[in-house]
């Protein structure tokens, strides 16, 4: 039997905050308290479909954000294609 394992450190995962923002980040560390994130990006709507831009505007957005277990209510590894357009906007390397 093969053990499904929803994702891992290392991924590009989907959060869902308590807030209602969807954020996509790199998994550096999960503890039980919190996660430790690479590059956050938050989920937005445009006119030509899905976007991301940066998290938080005041910081640098290499850095590595903690984010409290409690202000997420999921989290699950990104669909392909949103995973595809964040390594593009966070690294400028087109996979496609």
């Amino acid at each position: 039997m093969l053990i499904d394992i929803p994702y891992k450190v290392g991924d590009t995962v989907s959060l869902k905050l308590t807030s209602g923002e969807e954020i996509v980040a790199r998994l550096e560390n999960e503890q039980p308290a919190n996660y430790t994130l690479k590059k956050p990006m938050v989920l937005i709507a445009q006119e030509k479909g899905l976007g991301l831009a940066p998290f938080m505007f005041s910081v640098s957005p290499d850095g590595k954000f903690v984010m409290q277990s409690n202000a997420v209510s999921c989290i699950a590894k990104t669909e392909s294609a949103i995973a595809d357009q964040y390594i593009e906007t966070t690294t400028g390397i087109k996979l496609n």
